[in-house]
């Protein structure tokens, strides 16, 4: 009876080796399948050369392997911010719901300064944490790792909540160490393959505007041209070109490619307030954090053009800047990558020489072909006129010794036609000679110009955009009834409305229309007399119309239409 519980020792003893024997098993599988995960994601990882395909894929492997449920790669860029933010595992609405992605402060700035391993339990209990954005769903566990590019920090991983609640352990810092050490020798072999590839599309892009510009083609479908390519090299949402006036008073956006290209195109720019002209004057590169609330940015580029992070750069070097290039991305995105915007720069240089080169060769044709009208003028002087003048003094010579009548009268009406033709070709040789007058001033400067008389009684530049071929099927008369209306119009705001932004919509189509609108008290009952009769009587006079929208504290509207084509019985005014 009592050896029964010794006998029974050594069984209770084996059962407690064999549960301890499974539980080793089972972490020795584990960890075998977390190595062969590993080494999946690492040949994963290295197997693409799209440097942007790269770094989502390293966050994905790195949220898988450590078992996380968010990640995210911050890629440091100079003055040690982040440059770019690579999120995984959040929605497209938890992203759009997020006030800004993170600037490298608190805890991510730690990683930046220190580069070393750091696992904590609670964010928001850590002495370093600044809090989370508006919109940022809350996050505890946290993982982070750097990622070394020969011997430099490229960027670091983030890692957090931890699935089940708990902590990350030493294991997943040493699997997510080791991913970071992968995960270099792919981001600089992708590197070098992306950067290759950029320099390929840079020198491809040159010599395509180089062949169009010298193959003849017009300046607008260059200038289009550059504004495509540069969206396609940079990475940005919306690029637009801006061209001086020829004053440089202003500069007006002619062409734009992207999102948002539409409402860009055709805005006035004041060169006097705006980041536009400060580039023109300066030929240096400005860069924004936030374009669409910045103050140097002029009034009408803040409101129309949805931009947040950009940048804008000179078309030419400084004293020969032949137009301002603005490239940038919607408003919450992170900034162009420094090596976008180089090769921007480059780029913008390259076509600015191109457009120059251009430019001579215009010119050089332009005097080849004076010269070839003056030789062509000295030969009809020299040798025609010569040659008829002698024929009808011999003809001239011989009427009296024609005996005939009708022969001589003949002979007389031939000698005045000899006259008349050397009076037509004399005028053909002066014709010949005549150089091009300096041209007048078009409407799209005129009116650029009469806004930048009215700033100063505006007490700011009033915001442009321009629209349709203005200078070319506009006539002289509706210009001028067209010009009067505008300066009219903002004297009106300036002087009875207090307005503090006033916006000008001038479009050509089948007709032209004028549209001014400002923000100030509006009227307590629309009056047509004195400059608002003006106004009415100027489009009457032309067969358009003109119509008042204002209440009291909703600010004043004025449309002002004329037509291109005068219908029958329209006064001339």
């Amino acid at each position: 009876m009592e050896t029964t519980p010794n006998r029974l020792l050594p069984n209770l003893r084996l059962d407690e080796l064999l549960a301890e024997l499974q539980v080793r098993l089972q972490a020795v599988l584990a960890t075998r399948d977390r190595v062969n995960a590993l080494l999946e994601a690492v040949i994963a990882v290295g197997a693409n050369l799209d440097i942007e395909v790269v770094l989502r894929e390293i966050v994905d492997a790195a949220v898988n392997l450590v078992d996380a449920r968010y990640g995210a790669m911050g890629v440091i860029g100079d003055g040690g911010r982040l440059a770019e933010f690579i999120p995984v595992g959040l929605s497209d609405d938890e992203i759009a719901g997020i006030h800004h992605w993170p600037e490298g402060r608190g805890l991510l700035g730690a990683l930046i300064t220190d580069p070393q391993p750091m696992r904590i339990a609670d964010l928001g209990k850590h002495a370093l944490s600044s809090g989370f954005p508006d919109g940022h769903p809350p996050m505890h566990s946290f993982l982070g790792v750097p990622i070394r590019v020969r011997d430099a920090v490229y960027g670091n991983l983030y890692l957090t909540e931890k699935k089940g609640g708990g902590e990350f352990d030493e294991e997943d810092e040493a699997i997510l160490l080791a991913l970071a050490a992968a995960a270099g020798v792919a981001i600089e072999n992708a590197r070098l393959y992306d950067e290759a590839r950029r320099q390929q599309r840079w020198m491809t892009a040159t010599a395509e505007v180089t062949r169009m510009l010298f193959s003849g083609a017009k300046l607008t479908e260059a200038l289009e041209l550059i504004t495509a390519l540069s969206l396609e090299m940079s990475g940005a949402d919306l690029v637009v070109l801006a061209r001086p006036t020829a004053d440089r008073t202003a500069l007006h956006i002619e062409h734009a490619a992207g999102n948002g290209a539409q409402e860009a195109l055709g805005l006035a720019l004041p060169a006097g307030s705006s980041a536009s002209g400060q580039v023109l004057s300066s030929g240096e590169l400005l860069s924004f954090d936030d374009f669409k609330h910045d103050p140097r940015v002029a009034s009408a580029a803040r409101a129309h053009m949805n931009l947040g992070p950009a940048v804008v750069l000179p078309l030419g070097g400084p004293g020969n800047v032949r137009g301002v290039l603005t490239a940038g991305r919607t408003p919450g995105s992170m900034p162009l990558p420094a090596a976008g915007v180089d090769m921007l720069r480059t780029f913008a240089t390259q076509a600015a020489i191109a457009l120059e080169l251009a430019e001579h060769r215009r010119q050089a044709e332009r005097v080849a072909v004076f010269e070839d009208r003056d030789r062509i003028a000295r030969d009809l002087h020299d040798l025609v006129i010569q040659r008829l003048y002698a024929t009808g003094m011999s003809l001239q010579g011989s009427l009296s010794m024609i005996v005939t009548p009708d022969a001589a009268d003949r002979v007389s009406r031939a000698v005045d036609a000899l006259d008349e033709t050397i009076r037509e070709i004399r005028s053909s040789i002066f014709a010949l000679q005549a150089r091009p007058e300096i041209a007048v001033p078009g409407l799209r400067a005129r009116v650029l110009a009469i806004a930048d008389e009215m700033t100063a009684m505006l007490g700011f530049p009033p915001a442009f955009q321009l629209d349709g071929r203005l200078d070319e099927v506009v006539p002289d008369d509706v210009a001028e009834h067209l010009l009067g209306a505008l300066r009219e119009a903002l004297s009106n705001a300036a002087r009875h409305s207090g307005a503090s932004r006033v916006d000008v919509s001038l479009r050509v189509g089948d007709d032209v229309s004028l549209v001014v609108t400002d923000d100030g008290s509006g009227f307590k009952a629309v009056s047509r007399r004195s400059g608002l009769g003006n106004l009415e009587d100027r489009a009457i006079q032309l067969g358009g119309s003109m119509q008042v929208e204002s209440a009291p504290g909703t600010g004043t509207t004025i449309s002002w239409r004329a037509p291109l084509v005068r219908a029958a019985g329209t006064p001339d005014g």
